[in-house]
This record gives structure tokens, C-alpha cells and sequence, in this order.
């Protein structure tokens, strides 16, 4: 159990008082409340969209997902209902993320190396990542693209009497283009959260993270929020671990010989 003398509680503003962010001691505030609601509500509304979708469009594969909305009927009245949700809440998230999605001469630079990204023979991010890296970046737009092409598509097919038959054969390919890309871009998502970068899911689950993730994976926003070197407090990490390896090193082997 932390103390006060080793965390502090996280209340920048009123929104954020929905909830609380306890930062302890070696880690740092990753995400405030706020934005850990909205990520939250862009992830449920998005599977609730697709999985109604899969109902909808594929039911002699995935006819078992209409009864978990009521049947064929609710599903086809639900699922237009659920992506305007995903759309809502991940509008409120652009808003929120805007100043830190912007490109930089950092992120061309990252990508130049995102074949070794991908095979992790780097241990440590370069120096000039910031809040997000290129990667993530990447995939904010391409939601942000994907979401717009959602609404267009979305409405001409709700209204078909409207739009014609045409535009509306059009916007079926292109809706099941736009949320298998999505798809896929948010499993990649989910595994770099969990098992590719171990320690990042805490990050919309408490919102921290440890200093060592975040000198890792980010090291211009470590020092933008400490003022530290990420590279010197690596090395400062790495001396203090050997010193405990050596200092525990004899107990080790002795409890061992027992």
C-alpha cells in the first residue's frame, strides 16, 4: 500500500474528477481519466459495430452474434446506432489528441526504421520520440480517415431510397474495406499494448506508467515531463541493477546450496 509520502492523486480538471489517477512513486501520469473514457468507449463501440456487422452482412458465418443483440432485426436497427457512437467518441478523442498527432521531421525519421521497429533489435526508442511515435500516429489518422468513410457510406446505405442503388453498392465495399483495415490495425494495437510492449496497457488502465517504459518507448516526452536525459537515466538504471546484483549475488548462492 503506497503512502503519501510516495504518490499523489491527479485532478487537472473537472471532467477528470469522474475518476481518480494515483501516480506512485517511479512513474509518471500517462493518460488522465478523460482520455482513458474515451478510449474505452471508441474500443466497446467498436466491437459492439463490428460484431453486429458481422450478424448483419455475414450471417451464414456469424449468424451467432444476432441473438447477443436481440435478434436480426434489433441487430440491423442497433448497428447503424452503435458506429455513430464509435464516430462520437472518437471525434471527442481527435479534439483531445490533436496538438500530439501533428507530424514532425521526428516521425519521417522513425519510419526510415520501422522495418527494425517491427523485428525489435532496438531495445530503446530513439531519442526524438515523443508523446506518440510515428506508428501510432499512422493509425490515428487512418481511423480518422476510416470513420469519416464510415459516416459517408454508412448514411447512403440507412437511406437507400435516397441514394440510389449505385452509390449504395459503392459504400458496401468501401465500408467493409474501411472496418477490416480497422480491424487489423487495432489487433496490431492490442498486442503491442499487451504482449509487444509489456507495461503499456496500464497506461488506459491506471494511467501511468513506469519511468522505465516510458524512457524506453518515449524518451523526448520522459524528458519534456522530468527534465531527466532518458539516456543517462538508462545507464543510471543499469549501474544501480548491477549493484544490487552483486550485493545480492552471495545470499543467492547460498540459498541455493540449501
Amino acid at each position: 500500500m503506497a503512502t503519501s509520502a510516495n504518490r499523489f492523486v491527479h485532478r487537472p480538471n473537472a471532467i477528470d474528477r469522474l475518476g481518480r489517477t494515483v501516480v506512485y512513486a517511479g512513474e509518471l501520469l500517462r493518460h488522465p481519466v478523460y482520455t482513458r473514457f474515451l478510449h474505452w468507449m471508441v474500443g466497446i463501440f467498436f466491437f459492439l459495430a463490428l460484431l453486429s456487422g458481422f450478424g448483419i452482412y455475414l450471417p451464414w458465418i456469424f449468424r451467432f452474434f444476432t441473438p447477443l443483440f436481440g435478434g436480426g432485426a434489433m441487430t440491423r436497427f442497433l448497428h447503424p446506432w452503435f458506429g455513430l457512437a464509435f464516430v462520437f467518441f472518437f471525434a471527442l478523442q481527435t479534439i483531445n489528441w490533436l496538438g500530439v498527432m501533428r507530424w514532425t521531421a521526428a516521425d519521417s525519421r522513425w519510419m526510415k526504421r520501422i522495418k527494425s521497429y517491427v523485428a525489435n533489435e532496438e531495445a530503446v526508442e530513439p531519442k526524438d520520440v515523443g508523446f506518440f511515435n510515428a506508428g501510432q500516429k499512422m493509425q490515428f489518422w487512418e481511423i480518422v480517415c476510416g470513420s469519416i468513410a464510415f459516416v459517408i457510406t454508412g448514411v447512403i446505405m440507412w437511406f437507400p431510397e435516397i441514394f440510389g442503388r449505385i452509390l449504395v453498392a459503392i459504400s458496401y465495399v468501401v465500408h467493409d474495406i474501411s472496418a477490416l483495415i480497422m480491424l487489423f490495425g487495432i489487433f496490431f494495437h492490442i498486442y503491442l499494448s499487451t504482449f509487444g510492449e509489456p507495461g503499456t496497457i496500464q497506461a488506459m488502465t491506471r494511467g501511468t506508467v513506469s519511468e522505465a517504459w516510458a524512457w524506453t518507448h518515449h524518451p523526448a516526452w520522459y524528458q519534456e515531463v522530468t527534465g531527466r536525459d532518458p539516456y543517462e537515466a538508462i545507464d543510471e538504471a543499469r549501474k544501480q541493477m548491477d549493484v544490487r546484483e552483486r550485493e545480492s549475488g552471495p545470499d543467492s548462492d547460498r540459498l541455493s546450496s540449501l
